[in-house]
């Protein structure tokens, strides 16, 4: 595996913006800016031997700064913390004391997929981003240290290794916002084959927050045990957007999903120790001008949002998202793709 960074010349905050691309020995390669550990690019090879982009992105870093695209914000390929998700009215309380988010979506107003990571040296041919978040940065509590190393490896595994830590009791929930689509000409991904090994998803309230209610997925448009046609079952209008709870134990490497398409041949298998993992069809997308001048819309990409669960910090029976002085936030997730 070998890195190049290379300077886009645009500065934010003060702080320059670099392009970091990872190649491996295929010739697969991906390209993260430091701005928001955006995963701008993941080129492979597909079944008829061609080289194919399998993330939606921009051609440069000015495209994720354009007005008219953080006008409908849709968090494309980047890291999003310090809270992933939605919090009930954007409301919780750590060792008796209330915190009042900004905004209760993905970390607030302006998280950490808007902040530009500094960019560690590492020994091998990897990244490894930090991102120092202050105490009281959109009302989180403590001083948050995060790290997050990306590898790509020559059995075309893309990496997401999550390091954090922190002075003072917060709230931590990490996860990387990355659209997929796996057809060879970008179309809806309703013909994408789809598989959870989830026997029961989060009933989610009308705002899309988790109750806390875990639900069976056995008779259900959500049960993907067996795998499926995306489109099957779904809500033509609605899509996914929906949290499963996966088969292992949390901290445990496992599957998360596996996606297949047929006119590519290519396969994208999710690995993470989380324990949950969101589903999301990408409803609200509608962005203009991307790569190559082409316009995404609705449905035309999946995220698999590996986390723990959304509002898990006011559902005491959840894996615990509050993590103090002597503890470590750790999570490490896998794109695995082949053909």
């Amino acid at each position: 595996m070998r890195e190049n960074q290379i300077s886009t010349g645009k500065f934010i905050d003060g702080k320059e913006v670099f392009a970091v691309e990872l190649t491996n020995s295929r010739g697969s390669k991906v390209k993260i800016y430091n701005y928001g550990a955006i995963l701008s690019s993941f080129i492979v090879k597909n079944a008829q031997g061609e080289s194919q982009d399998i993330v939606l992105g921009f051609d440069d870093i000015e495209g994720y700064l354009n007005e008219d695209y953080l006008s409908n914000y849709p968090y494309m390929g980047a890291v999003i913390g310090r809270y992933a998700n939605r919090i009930k009215n954007g409301n919780f309380s750590i060792e008796g004391q209330e915190y009042q988010l900004s905004a209760s979506l993905h970390g607030g107003e302006n998280g950490f997929d808007k902040k530009v990571w500094d960019i560690l040296p590492t020994i091998d041919p990897s990244l490894t981003l930090q991102y120092i978040s202050p105490a009281g940065e959109e009302n989180f509590p403590g001083n948050l240290t995060v790290q997050l190393t990306f590898k790509l490896s020559d059995e075309d595994e893309l990496i997401l290794d999550y390091h954090a830590v922190s002075d003072a009791a917060t709230a931590v929930n990490l996860t990387h916002h990355a659209y997929f689509n796996l057809s060879k000409d970008g179309s809806n991904v309703g013909n994408h084959h789809h598989r959870i090994p989830a026997s029961h998803y989060l009933e989610q309230d009308e705002e899309y927050i988790v109750t806390g209610n875990v639900l069976p997925v056995e008779d259900t448009i959500h049960d993907f045990l067996a795998g499926k046609p995306i489109g099957q079952d779904w809500d033509p209008e609605e899509g996914y957007d929906q949290t499963y709870l996966l088969d292992k134990a949390y901290g445990q490497m496992g599957l998360a999903s596996e996606t297949t398409e047929s006119s590519s041949g290519l396969k994208l298998e999710v690995y993470t120790t989380e324990p949950v993992a969101h589903f999301y069809t990408a409803k609200y997308l509608d962005v203009a001008n991307a790569k190559g001048g082409r316009d995404y819309h609705k449905f035309e990409a999946f995220c698999i949002e590996t986390q723990h669960a959304p509002n898990s910090i006011n559902v005491p029976a959840f894996p615990k998202t509050i993590f103090g002085p002597g503890e470590t936030y750790l999570q490490t997730t896998i794109f695995k793709v082949t053909s």
